[in-house]
């Protein structure tokens, strides 16, 4: 008997311990990423409609969907400033007209007797009655009172780089290039479909980057991926420009800048080294800068 006690009394103390041992082992610990706002590369949304999210811009899209912001702007029918809401639905693909079947079938329907003359006039009436309530669909979905998305996402600097000669339009042409830095070329621009888009330029840590052309900031910040803290210029109707892998931002969107202005440093986010990627675009297709900027 006494054995079997002594062999009750272990059993329970192993059990005892190893209760202890598991409440003092850590639970498992999920690494949860912190960054937020949405995050895609250029050409990345390829689906034919895209959700705005908060942080999102029509340029910051276009430049995902690697589209012109003006056809985006039309099948949408956006008017400047293209103010766009969380939770809009955005077209990116010219949407297909589909041919009213009411008068195909009425005629299936309709009895051997000859159709009588009033069926064009209930097909004309039906045209209007789609084409009002197309309409005042439309209109409610563009004109909800939401606020607007906004994506300013510029560094805590004390000064924000501002114009010297700001003006309310923008030209119908880019008088004149210059370069964003004058470092060492060290990626050159390539039509291969995973090729370079623009020209990556060595540098230091802070060096200045300054705007290519006259023109407003249409997006400062970091939600494309691939491409860090990105500045957005729009020069005209034609052309935009991209600064990426910034370490600050000196400047915000719908700011107007001149050329040769610091709109921001050079740093390595979304990089691997301290560089500039530049590129210019035309028409949301991206063209070889070394074709605009002036000869060194």
């Amino acid at each position: 008997m006494k054995y079997h006690n002594w062999l009750y009394v272990f059993l329970f103390v192993s059990f005892l311990s190893g209760c202890s041992f598991q409440a003092h082992t850590p639970a498992p610990v999920q690494s949860i990423s912190s960054s937020a706002g949405p995050k895609y590369n250029k050409g990345s949304i390829t689906s034919g409609s895209y959700k705005v999210k908060r942080g999102d811009t029509l340029y910051s899209i276009s430049w995902g969907a690697g589209k012109d912001f003006n056809d985006i702007a039309a099948y949408n029918k956006l008017k400047a400033p293209y103010t766009i809401y969380p939770g809009q639905t955005l077209k990116l693909y010219k949407p297909t007209t589909v041919k009213s079947t009411s008068k195909s079938v009425a005629v299936a329907n309709a009895k051997p007797k000859p159709v009588k003359k009033t069926v064009p006039k209930q097909t004309t009436v039906t045209k209007q009655a789609n084409a009002t309530a197309n309409k005042n669909s439309t209109k409610k979905e563009l004109d909800h009172k939401a606020k607007p998305a906004y994506s300013v996402k510029t560094t805590p600097e004390k000064t924000v780089q501002v114009a010297k000669n700001p003006v309310s339009g923008l030209p119908d042409k880019v008088s004149k290039w210059n370069w964003p830095n004058k470092g060492k070329i060290i990626g050159y621009f390539s039509t291969a479909q995973q090729g370079n888009q623009g020209i990556k330029v060595a540098g230091t840590r802070g060096d200045i980057i300054k705007a290519a052309a006259d023109g407003r900031v249409v997006y400062a910040g970091n939600a494309l991926r691939g491409y860090g803290n990105l500045v957005i210029i729009k020069h005209n109707d034609d052309f935009l420009s991209a600064y990426a892998h910034a370490d600050s931002i000196l400047v915000k969107e719908k700011q107007y800048v001149n050329a040769g202005q610091t709109v921001a440093k050079m740093g390595s986010t979304g990089a691997n080294q301290v560089m500039l990627h530049f590129e210019i675009r035309l028409h949301g297709k991206s063209v070889n800068p070394l074709n605009y900027l002036p000869k060194r």
